[in-house]
């Protein structure tokens, strides 16, 4: 079994070569510091942390899972020990200002250290990912006495963050939520309902964990106009973060689940619980955008992970198994046989996941460079057409990234043949890990409905022309690309194939409102297929000038080329179905 190993080079590809990271955090406020030389080290010692510390914890986490007794939630071994080293190191902080006791550095950094710590341990990593869901909707919407507050003790690492959502008879239609808030003469509310599927919900990790949750004022209207939010705390503490006594909140139990098995996801009870108003009374599912937006970025960065995962692990067994002999000759003439790499459909399985895994990180890096702009950026209207890209792409990201992310899963397992079906060598656990990612924080139908409904139909598609007119931009600039000209012409008929379907869409939405869930799955996929399609044609353009400069490192440029226009002759095309099945409209659904 191959270890993890964090993909260093390729992560220097995409934020140096093709996203001009230099560039970028230059012109933002707070990106000084983040020079090459100073990202490049910070990567690499995130690397040895979670290659050292992280990832010896996933296969026995897997294995032990998490245990509730006498009302305490304990967690696999060595995921506090590793957890302690992380808040140690000051991980934790990285990207909170420094006015709330972090180091002030750019979103970005973070995500991308989270690849790493997701493909690491998934399970481990999902109680920072949380954490760091909590503190930005409080720096979003907190009040200066609560961030002095919860949001310190978060960026310390002293205190963890939930998100409570789902109730037991209403997930995503939140409009039917029943938990209560009775207001009390102090300002707090005391908060009664239940709560399930609670990632974090309760662990040993930390000594006090902040709930964020949804809930309804006595009084409020019914429906998703009623609807507030609130901090629980786990143990309610003074001013200064002194714990004082345990508030009237518990986990009533865990969920045993298909995989994820060393993050306990917990049925949480709140029995008249003190609580603490989070921004504007009836306006908290707007408020809790933020932590949701948050957490479909880090269900996009999973899809990636368990790409990359299943890559090392499966490219490791190629390279190594021997069976059959390869149709044009043996390829190792010394041996019984040759290694399964040599074979045809191998490589396909193999590239696949190459494809999907080096193309979603170039994504989710040009997401989280939107993410920058809009905390960052000195020009307003910067930040304003960085935050339309982002409600663009957000929904592409986690529901197309986690969907690719599963495929990849499924690939390395074919590639392990029968010894992918058992635990040895950790692909079905990887598979089993990977499958939550396409449900988590919206499924993929939720985020394709979100996507086309809200985001483009809505907005008259005013996001997705500016996003066409940047692709169409580098088409034109980029059309005599030596090494990338045939992918610049495919690029160009992708997109405009997505501007023409999109009109199509909406002119049959006009005379059957069904169309837009009938064609929203198809639609979103296609989205994804077209995004990937404008990276890895920016990837060949740049791996193709590094040749022609003689680049010492051209073997790798030269395999950046070859995996693109693998991407555009083999996965690129399975947008042609996805038109027609949007096209076939929803008469045969309905």
């Amino acid at each position: 079994m191959s270890d993890y190993k964090a993909p260093l080079r390729d992560m220097q590809f995409a934020l140096n070569d093709v996203l001009k990271m230099q560039d970028h955090y230059s012109a933002l406020a707070n990106g000084g510091e983040a020079t090459p030389e100073f990202v490049s080290m910070i990567l690499n010692e995130f690397a040895k942390f979670a290659e050292e510390v992280i990832a010896p914890l996933n296969q026995n986490a897997d294995k032990q899972g998490c245990k509730l007794e006498n009302g305490t939630v304990s967690t696999p071994d060595g995921f506090k020990e590793a957890y302690a080293q992380y808040v140690e190191a000051g991980w934790q902080s990285l990207s909170i200002g420094q006015e709330h006791g972090g180091q002030g550095l750019p979103p970005s950094l973070g995500i991308v250290l989270s690849e790493m710590h997701s493909s690491a341990c998934i399970a481990w990593a999902v109680f920072i990912m949380a954490a760091s869901g909590a503190m930005k909707t409080l720096i979003a919407h907190g009040s200066e006495e609560q961030n002095n507050l919860y949001l310190r003790k978060l960026a310390a690492g002293d205190w963890t963050g939930t998100m409570c959502l789902t109730e037991p008879h209403c997930g995503t239609d939140l409009g039917l939520l029943r938990t209560a808030a009775e207001p009390q003469d102090d300002g707090s509310y005391l908060i009664t309902g239940n709560k399930i599927f609670i990632s974090t919900g309760d662990h040993d990790l930390a000594e006090n964990i902040v709930h964020i949750v949804l809930a309804r004022i006595q009084g409020a209207p019914k429906g998703t106009k009623g609807i507030s939010l609130f901090i629980i705390p786990k143990v309610i503490s003074d001013e200064a973060g002194n714990l004082l006594a345990r508030n009237q909140v518990s986990c009533g139990g865990l969920e045993e689940k298909m995989g994820m098995h060393g993050n306990p996801t917990c049925s949480m009870n709140f029995d008249g619980a003190r609580g603490y108003l989070l921004g504007k009374p009836n306006k908290g599912l707007e408020a809790m955008f933020v932590f949701m937006n948050a957490a479909r970025i880090g269900a996009a960065i999973q899809g990636t992970s368990h790409a990359e995962v299943g890559l090392q692990k499966s490219l490791a067994y190629a390279q190594e198994r021997l069976q059959m002999r390869s149709l044009s000759g043996a390829k190792n003439p010394e041996g019984p046989a040759d290694p399964i790499i040599v074979h045809p459909d191998v490589r396909r399985m193999l590239l696949t996941q190459k494809a999907f895994a080096e193309g979603t990180r170039m994504f989710n890096y040009f997401m989280a460079f939107q993410l920058d702009k809009v905390s960052d950026h000195p020009d307003a209207e910067a930040r304003e057409e960085a935050q339309a890209l982002l409600d663009l792409l957000t929904p592409i990201g986690k529901a197309f990234g986690t969907e690719a992310g599963l495929e990849a899963a499924k690939d390395a397992i074919q590639c392990f043949g029968g010894h992918g079906y058992i635990q040895e060598w950790g692909v079905e656990q990887n598979y089993r890990d990977a499958r939550i990612g396409t449900i988590w924080e919206g499924t993929t139908g939720i985020q394709a409905n979100d996507l086309l409904g809200r985001k483009i139909l809505a907005s008259g598609g005013a996001n997705l022309k500016r996003f066409i007119e940047q692709i169409r931009s580098f088409c034109h600039d980029e059309q005599s690309s030596t090494h990338a000209a045939k992918l610049i012409k495919l690029l160009a008929a992708s997109v405009d194939e997505w501007e023409s379907v999109t009109a199509t869409i909406a002119h049959n939405v006009q005379r059957d409102p069904e169309e837009l869930g009938a064609a929203s799955v198809n639609y979103m996929m296609l989205s994804g297929y077209v995004c990937l399609a404008y990276l890895w044609a920016r990837a060949a353009v740049v791996a193709g000038e590094k040749i022609d400069a003689g680049d010492s490192d051209s073997d790798f440029y030269q395999s950046k080329i070859h995996v693109a226009n693998f991407y555009f002759d083999h996965i690129l095309i399975r947008s042609k179905s996805l038109v027609a099945g949007i096209e076939a409209g929803a008469s045969n659904l309905m």
